[in-house]
């Protein structure tokens, strides 16, 4: 049982049935054409890779576990989460509890020898790297090929002649030094470094925060695609040269010129089968997190020309709607990452993550009669607030506007357990069902400054009838643009009565906002109550 309860909560790799299309965001827009963002969901520092007719995309996934969730597509356009590299974090011990910012930073996916590889930075320890044959898993248990601190977005070339190489960048919050990108020769099984590192580029003059290179050969040139300026307000960078390890022309391939789609950088080119270029990059929307667009690339004179060049400078700027991209494949009908989950399988929905690596016992599928229960877990050691919490099971947000509705039934056998559906971020809030005295109230909890250990406040309970005490209950929270959102709670599921005031989602560390569900229990006992989660809904 033991066995199985853990493969269960680990999220098992794998697919997992599209029974419907997302409600709130579809990029598809059935003639041809389509709308950016096509990831509306916070998939920061995405890289992609294509293999024959298939693309696949991963991203930074800090803290989060199941890592480094893998996208599937086959125009570029159209997506769905296929798996995760790994189910656990390494070291486990250290990612048992939250690690805000921390973990995985930006991760490059390659294809060499008819093997998978995706190299990814954890700032603290190193870089590492995976290896797969098939990309929705298994994946190797990751290696670590530099003990390094401050070292950070790998990515790794494989030359004609057989040679390998990795570039990267610097963290200046762990190196004390940034904006400088560094080439190191690599052997050709991609899983050590053989020499020493040698600076390839100084973006100190007119690149401030330089970092997130790609590598790629064309052509005989060497070219790294790099950010530069900052996240919410930067620019794409590209350099050139004919040596590996320079001296790089460099030139500003896009920005943000006279459209609303602010700081575009840090992102994947990838070319079609039919032969055309397209780059996908992200966007910093704040709360919602670091959402992806995709843009059509040309090449002029052996440069890089991003999005659209109104005034043929070389310079191009997104677009905000565009034809599908050109592929030798048959249509892909429209698909999008799931949101909801209906708990009738036996894994969770691959949208998934847990707060940190979870325990085999803080929940439990059961699939058949089509409920996840949550286990409510005692409240971390020292506990201020949820910042801490690691049994908080969360996703992306899906789009700008949007309302999660959740069925739940609460079991509760100790006072002060409660079940919750949280807005996660620096500042959260929570709408709950908590056992006070033997009957069950709902509040709503708001904390402002989570990271900084501020203390929660809680509106004046509302006391849920007895006779609805062992009946389903329904939780609510509705977000209008600017990440405004109300909670609110309904007895029978169909009238909705508002609690708490309007609260203004904020993003996390290095992330956006996520959405989700809790457990939880002020101490320890040897037993605890739990929550039958019946289904999740976004609408």
């Amino acid at each position: 049982m033991r066995r199985l309860l853990s493969l269960l909560l680990l999220l098992p790799l794998g697919s997992w049935a599209q029974s419907t299309l997302s409600k709130v965001w579809v990029p598809d827009l059935g003639n041809g054409t389509y709308k950016n963002p096509v990831l509306y969901a916070d998939y920061s520092d995405p890289d992609v890779v294509r293999v024959g007719e298939d693309y696949y995309l991963t991203s930074s996934s800090f803290n989060a576990a199941p890592g480094l969730q893998i996208l599937h597509s086959r125009d570029l356009v159209n997506w769905t989460i296929i798996g995760a590299a790994f189910t656990e974090q390494l070291p486990k011990a250290r990612y048992s509890e939250p690690q805000h910012g921390n973990g995985v930073w930006a991760p490059a996916i390659r294809y060499h020898r008819k093997e998978f590889y995706i190299y990814y930075p954890d700032p603290d320890l190193g870089i590492f790297v995976t290896k797969a044959k098939n990309p929705a898993g298994p994946w190797s248990t990751p290696v670590c090929i530099k003990e390094a601190k401050g070292w950070i977005d790998p990515c790794p070339l494989w030359d004609e002649d057989g040679r390998a190489y990795l570039v990267h960048g610097f963290a200046g919050s762990r190196a004390g030094i940034k904006t400088i990108l560094a080439v190191s020769p690599m052997a050709p099984d991609g899983l050590s470094l053989t020499g020493p590192d040698a600076l390839v580029f100084d973006g100190h003059q007119g690149h401030p925060t330089l970092e997130g290179p790609k590598f790629y050969k064309r052509r005989g040139y060497y070219y790294i695609f790099a950010p530069a300026g900052g996240v919410p307000t930067g620019w794409q960078l590209v350099l050139r040269s004919k040596n590996v390890y320079g001296p790089y022309e460099e030139r500003i391939v896009m920005d943000q010129g006279k459209t609303p789609i602010n700081g575009p950088h840090q992102g994947a080119w990838v070319d079609t089968n039919a032969g055309e270029d397209w780059f996908l990059h992200f966007q910093d929307q704040g709360p919602y997190g670091r959402v992806v667009h995709l843009q059509p690339m040309q090449w002029k004179n052996d440069w890089p020309v991003i999005g659209e060049d109104p005034d043929g400078d070389g310079k191009g700027q997104p677009v905000l709607t565009y034809r599908k991209p050109r592929v030798k494949a048959k249509a892909q009908p429209p698909a999008t990452p799931l949101t909801s989950d209906e708990f009738s399988s036996n894994q969770l929905g691959l949208q998934w993550q847990w707060h940190a690596n979870p325990q085999d016992y803080w929940a439990y599928l059961n699939g058949p009669q089509g409920y996840l229960r949550l286990y409510a877990m005692p409240l971390a050691e020292g506990y201020k607030n949820l910042w801490q919490q690691p049994n908080l099971l969360l996703q992306k947000l899906p789009a700008e506007v949007f309302t999660v509705t959740t069925k739940l039934r609460f079991d509760s056998r100790l006072d002060g357990e409660k079940v919750g559906l949280v807005m996660m971020g620096l500042d959260y809030a929570y709408l709950s069902l908590t056992n006070q005295g033997g009957k069950l109230q709902l509040s709503q909890s708001t904390c402002l400054n989570a990271d900084k250990s501020t203390a929660e406040t809680t509106t004046p309970a509302v006391e849920v009838p007895a006779a609805q005490a062992k009946q389903p209950l329904y939780l609510r929270v509705a977000v209008k643009a600017g990440a405004k959102c109300q909670f609110s709670y309904s007895l029978d599921g169909q009238t909705f009565q508002p609690l708490g005031p309007e609260f203004q989602a904020r993003e996390g560390k290095w992330i956006g906002a996520k959405v989700g569900l809790f457990a939880t229990r002020p101490g320890k006992f040897n037993d605890s109550g739990s929550a039958d989660i019946d289904w999740f809904r976004v609408e």
